[in-house]
């Protein structure tokens, strides 16, 4: 199987086509590091080849990165030392590079080279800008569609094929920041304009065939290969550059609070690498990217964040046996914010959307807020009033139920009460066709039983967005007791055309997010009665890489919000509910007018703009500090293990079916400590043996409530990791 092919024309150019066959993109791979280092030799030792350019022959883009497979071979076949492996690995790649770089120049004086440019026609990520970065000249194609960057950081390691040193000697460390440190990928103008890429031309191949042809030999000695070459802003020895190594190191862990370890690595990799020559620098990216590499965190974030999550996007849980069920038509129940978004994402996907309220007025207020949201794209340049007028086109408000004839899907996001959902779908059922599919976006009120007013109860399913519906990535797909396959495929087609990760659970109280996340709330809520700071509570989770802490999300999410779910669930529940001095704060907050960021006045005072001031010192008259405050660790771990035993026992009892939608729906529900890889995969980090001890313990200091599951207590004694014992196929945890 080819996957670099070497072309020469009567010019003196060798062409170097990379074009994967079987992908739609192309992923680097041993086979092909080795082709692509057998082109370069042949082209550099061929007197007759005057420069070289290298391509893709994949349309629209150039290389999506790397085949990521690639590091765990090189950890086996290091057998005893994997380090060593990775080291070894890494240090090829970066010589098969400087040899591009170098272009057959004498070592010393830098001449006797040949020019070498690379011709991107749309996407360069990863690898795929890795290697344009040590050619000579990076030519773009005039593609609207493309992006360019290196975002390897958003899956837990940094670029360390060379992409690191040469990004930061090209334009500088401060103007490097967006694309190493968050993972920012950016359309050829804006590339342009960064320093990131050097042309943009209609035909880049031309471009770059007729820059080889007359380039002069100063064109191709890169920066920090010629003499005299400084950093641009300063290395870190000078005035200017130790201020923006200064910044950066705040910046980092200030976004961090030191939770992921490979942004600390990276800018260990670009500190130390700007103390020494090129050569040396490459040695010091290498070692820092081996490092990261060893950790389980990477491991985990790459397992979850990548693979799992692509496998997920691509159907890896669809029916396999069902049809294509994408959405030609979908009516969308209620314009409030959820159904508003819901309608918004729909449009953008080229469906037609029949938004229906209770009169026009309302519907056309729910319509509006995709209006604004194009309205807003517009002034950003991301939108044309053309694109802006098609969308509105596909979105027809009104009260009119009969205008849902016709449409394949049914997403009802009405009011959250059993009985107006009831009465709505017997409605909506009398008018729609009879293949149709109907699903609930409820939040907490499980499926199976708002599928008794369903004449059609297979065709009954649970859709849950997560709010605001156009930002969050996550949807989840909850199955009655009488779901069938084909509502199931539908849910998962329609996500997948909307350009969300699905996951599917089977239907119980809370289903699978709102299951995990109350109970990382209500421990932060019961330590603030035990007279735990509130500050050390939210700060004690950010460090553990959450985006917020279980106090502000609450105040976020509103207090009355967790006060009606505690009564419902109370009723629900009967004696069998838990009493939490949780509820009495909550319920007190309520009764104050205390509600949360929408009123102003929550466990946070915030100004007249609404903005938050700092914690309600108002909580203290009732809930005094406590003299003694627990150790960081210790609150860190309640408040893991709050949630994680709610993900196994989701396992054991079978509302999770695949483990790695445990791991994936967590991280992008509600920012489980993306570090981690998501509950399951921390547990395996921490191990179960002592996950099991530490339950144990915390249960004899704090309650029931953290009980090691059977499960777990049967791993534990097994010395067994979820990912050793379930597969990624397992249907459910036996």
């Amino acid at each position: 199987m080819t996957e670099f092919t070497l072309s020469k024309d009567a010019d003196g150019v060798a062409t170097i086509t990379w074009d994967v066959p079987g992908k739609t993109m192309n992923v680097m791979s041993f086979d092909g590091l080795m082709e692509l280092e057998a082109a370069i030799d042949d082209a550099l030792a061929d007197d007759a080849v005057k420069g070289i350019v290298i391509t893709s022959g994949k349309e629209g883009s150039f290389a999506g990165g790397m085949d990521l497979n690639l590091l765990a071979v090189m950890k086996e076949e290091a057998g005893d030392d994997p380090a060593r492996g990775v080291f070894d690995g890494i240090m090829k790649m970066h010589a098969l590079l400087r040899k591009i770089e170098l272009a057959g120049m004498d070592p010393k004086s830098k001449k006797g080279g040949k020019p070498i440019a690379t011709a991107l026609p749309g996407t360069a990520a990863g690898i795929g800008m890795e290697l344009p970065l040590s050619t000579h000249r990076i030519f773009a194609a005039e593609n609207p569609k493309a992006k360019y960057g290196l975002p390897e950081i958003l899956i837990g390691i940094f670029p360390g094929a060379g992409g690191t040193t040469r990004m930061v000697r090209k334009v500088g460390a401060i103007a490097a920041a967006p694309l190493l440190l968050e993972g920012k990928m950016l359309d050829a103008k804006k590339a342009k304009s960064a320093g990131y890429i050097d042309e943009i031309a209609a035909d880049p191949v031309a471009a770059a065939k007729e820059w080889v042809l007359n380039a002069k030999p100063a064109d191709l000695v890169k920066p920090w290969d010629a003499k005299g070459y400084k950093m641009p802003g300063g290395a870190p020895y000078h005035p200017a550059g130790f201020m923006n190594f200064v910044g950066a190191s705040a910046m980092i862990n200030g976004k961090t609070q030191g939770a992921f370890p490979a942004a600390k690595a990276l800018l260990s990799a670009v500190y130390e690498g700007a103390l020494v020559d090129f050569d040396t620098a490459l040695k010091i990216e290498a070692r820092w990217f081996t490092s990261v590499i060893m950790n389980p965190s990477s491991g985990a974030m790459i397992r979850s964040l990548f693979l799992n999550k692509e496998a997920l996007e691509k159907g890896a849980v669809r029916p396999k046996d069902v049809p294509d069920q994408r959405v030609k038509k979908l009516g969308v129940l209620g314009a409030g914010m959820m159904g508003a978004g819901i309608a918004l994402v729909s449009a953008q996907a080229g469906m037609e959307v029949v938004l229906v309220d209770r009169d026009q007025a309302a519907a056309d207020k729910g319509k509006a807020y995709t209006e604004a949201y194009l309205d807003k794209g517009i002034k950003r340049g991301k939108v044309t009033a053309e694109k802006k007028e098609a969308m509105l086109g596909l979105i027809n408000a009104t009260p009119d139920l009969d205008a849902l004839k016709g449409c394949d899907l049914i997403i009802e996001a009405v009011f959250e009460d059993p009985a107006v959902k009831a009465e709505m779908t017997q409605k909506v059922e009398a008018i729609i066709p009879e293949d149709c599919i109907f699903a609930s976006n409820t939040s907490t009120l499980p499926i199976t039983d708002l599928a008794k007013a369903s004449s059609r109860p297979e065709q009954f399913i649970g859709i849950h967005f997560f709010s605001p519906v156009e930002k969050m990535l996550l949807v989840e797909i909850i199955k009655g007791k009488e779901t069938g396959d084909r509502a199931v495929a539908k849910a998962l087609d329609y996500v997948r055309q909307i350009r969300k990760t699905p996951i599917v659970v089977n239907d119980a109280r809370f289903f699978y997010a709102n299951r995990c996340i109350i109970p990382y709330i209500n421990e932060g809520l019961r330590m603030i009665t035990e007279g735990v700071s509130p500050v050390l509570i939210d700060n004690a989770a950010r460090q553990l890489g959450f985006p917020v802490g279980p106090i502000q999300l609450n105040d976020e999410t509103s207090i009355d919000l967790g006060a009606k779910i505690a009564r419902a669930t109370k009723a629900a529940m009967g004696d069998a509910y838990p009493d939490s001095p949780a509820d009495d704060l909550i319920f007190w907050m309520e009764d104050l007018g205390r509600l949360g960021r929408k009123s102003n006045a929550g466990f946070f005072d915030y100004d007249e703009k609404g903005k938050r001031v700092e914690y309600w010192k108002g909580m203290q008259e009732k809930y005094p500090l406590a003299e003694d405050q627990p150790d960081l660790i210790e609150v860190q771990e309640r408040l893991m293990f709050a949630q994680v035993l709610e993900a196994v026992r989701a396992l054991e009892e079978g509302v999770l079916m695949d483990i790695r939608e445990g791991d994936v729906g967590a991280i992008l529900a509600w920012g489980f400590a993306p570090w981690s890889g998501g509950p399951l995969s921390w547990l395996d980090i921490i191990g179960t043996p002592y996950a099991a001890e530490r339950c144990d313990q915390l249960t004899e200091a704090y309650g029931e409530r953290f009980t090691c599951p059977a499960l777990l207590r049967e791993m534990a004694e097994k010395g067994q990791t979820f990912y050793g014992r379930f597969n990624p196929d397992a249907a459910a945890a036996a």
